[in-house]
């Protein structure tokens, strides 16, 4: 969360270099014309069909090559603690793959490609789904969610679970993003000393670090969106209701959502395809097949151009090199024909917090309540016993932070408690319709843009993460967005002091075809995405490969 660790949520500075740009372009160049086995980790998910189908690589190769890097640079080297643990059937199942790959003729764009998944997403193989905590370790779950019987379905190939913040950062205002009693602190893979980010941290920094073509994260509020933004990748946190929730550990039905991690706009929109659409184990959905499409189709270089893109001053102010950053894109989006409405006001952005934390509260003890019902094997089966767990293993799981964002849903009421419906009506209504949708009707937008947080800020574990987000009664970038259930997008802008930075884009309710429209075409003319060069701090060495 944005502000101190909210629910499922995150916490919370960039610059065009010229010499960062060049390199950046020179070193996408070489692994673009690179034909050897060792440039397929950071290859794109076209450039890795494009092998596929020439015969110089497969599913089972480029697999294998992926477990070899996850332990030289996860477990060991720079240990950046990303991966909870991989598929041990993964070779296995990506042979399958490519002995069907010839018979497939109509392969979807992740055919034998690798997806890691949040370790709060239900597999039904002898992977486990925990959430990062060991509470939920003792058996796996009953079956895939519906997002991972979308992938198999699309031919992906699960390669494993990715660490997160525990419990997706909804146990303790003062918890260090990244970290699980299950998985340990992820790491940022630019400098190691740096916080990744919740709660999405290991999907996003398995991604950045070349660990996987591609991730999924979830979001509540900034859990994809921070994340992808602090390790320099590209995150979409979907429209609420595109992407199934069924078989996802909750915080809360009404802003939960899962959706892509990827290191450009074309592969989000590629995972986004596979991903999308009605599932009957998620009501919020019914209207996802209406919506769902190729989002590839929207990948065009002038995306940009003519597109009415309001500045959100608003969340900007809090941290100059994100503000630097911001400038720099919004001189380059003009440069491209868009145009750009400067400043535009979105009202009751001071309004949300309280409602969505009340929200949030209710809907927690409501929904873990319910899904802990439908896991087999497991000792705990409500709140109530989580907290208890907790309290019996504090030395693993509350070494450095307590529960009481899990104390104090428990105190709460039914959903049909008048205090939750009026705070769920009242954050719904100031977040869509008065919120964002009245910003864009006004100045009749396109999307809104917003700098990200700022550079990643160091882990702390006693004291918790370290947040930049300026005014403390506004939750931060991702706030309007995950209240509402509204899509945004935030792609790489520049870096400072050898930290990505990156823009955040968010509009209207199914708004994704604009918003990857516009997110693609700046990509393409920023070229602002560097691979990690694993540093120990900031100016310093090296550690490890590379």
């Amino acid at each position: 969360m944005p502000h101190s660790p909210q629910p499922g949520i995150t916490v919370s500075r960039p610059a065009f270099c010229l010499a960062a740009l060049v390199g950046s372009l020179l070193a996408a160049q070489a692994i673009a014309t690179d034909a050897s086995p060792a440039a397929a980790n950071y290859m794109s998910i076209v450039q890795l069909q494009q092998r596929m189908d020439a015969g110089t690589l497969d599913s089972r190769q480029l697999t294998r090559q992926l477990l070899d890097r996850i332990r030289q640079v996860d477990q060991s080297g720079p240990t950046l603690r990303a991966v909870i643990e991989t598929d041990p059937d993964a070779l296995t199942r990506a042979g399958a793959l490519d002995h069907a790959r010839s018979g497939e003729k109509q392969r979807g764009p992740l055919y034998g490609i690798p997806v890691m998944l949040k370790d709060n997403i239900d597999t039904g193989d002898r992977m486990l789904t925990t959430a990062g905590s060991l509470a939920l370790a003792d058996a796996p779950a009953p079956r895939d969610a519906g997002l991972v019987e979308r992938l198999r379905k699309g031919g992906a190939l699960i390669l494993g679970k990715t660490n997160l913040s525990e419990w997706a950062n909804f146990r303790s205002n003062h918890a260090s993003s990244g970290w699980s009693a299950r998985g340990g602190q992820t790491r940022n893979p630019y400098v190691l000393d740096r916080n990744p980010c919740g709660s999405s941290a290991g999907s996003a920094a398995a991604v950045a670090a070349g660990l996987t073509t591609v991730a999924i994260g979830s979001e509540t509020d900034g859990s994809i969106i921070c994340p992808a933004a602090m390790n320099g990748i590209v995150g979409i946190k979907p429209t609420l209701g595109l992407v199934s929730r069924s078989g996802i550990v909750p915080i809360s039905h009404s802003q939960d959502t899962a959706g892509p991690m990827a290191r450009d706009v074309a592969d989000a929109a590629a995972l986004l395809t596979v991903i999308a659409g009605s599932d009957p184990r998620d009501p919020a959905t019914a209207e996802a097949d209406k919506h769902a499409t190729d989002y590839r189709r929207f990948l065009d270089p002038n995306g940009m151009k003519g597109k009415r893109i309001g500045v959100v001053r608003q969340l900007a102010g809090a941290e100059p090199n994100a503000d630097r950053v911001l400038e720099q894109a919004i001189a380059l989006m003009k440069a491209q024909g868009a145009i750009i409405v400067d400043p535009v006001t979105v009202p009751h952005l001071a309004d949300l917090g309280e409602s969505e934390i009340t929200v949030l509260q209710y809907d927690f003890k409501h929904d873990i309540n319910a899904y802990l019902a439908g896991r087999r094997g497991l000792k705990v089966k409500t709140l109530a016993d989580l907290i208890a767990f907790n309290r019996a293993h504090a030395d693993t799981e509350m070494p450095w932070f307590g529960q009481e964002l899990f104390e104090q849903a428990e105190k709460k009421g039914p959903l049909s408690d008048k205090v939750y419906v009026d705070a769920l009506t009242k954050a719904k209504r100031l977040s869509g319709p008065e919120g964002i949708d009245a910003a864009l009707k006004a100045q009749h937008l396109d999307a809104l843009l917003a700098p990200s947080w700022g550079p990643a800020f160091m882990t702390d574990p006693i004291l918790g993460d370290h947040v930049v987000s300026g005014d403390p009664t506004i939750g931060g970038v991702s706030q309007p967005a995950a209240v509402s259930g509204y899509p945004s997008i935030t792609v790489p802008a520049g870096f400072t002091h050898g930290l990505p930075v990156g823009i955040v884009l968010f509009g209207a309710k199914w708004s994704e075809p604009t918003l990857i429209s516009i997110a693609y075409g700046f990509e393409q003319h920023a070229g602002a995405w560097q691979p990690p060069h694993f540093l120990d701090t900031v100016g310093g060495k090296p550690v490890g490969d590379r």
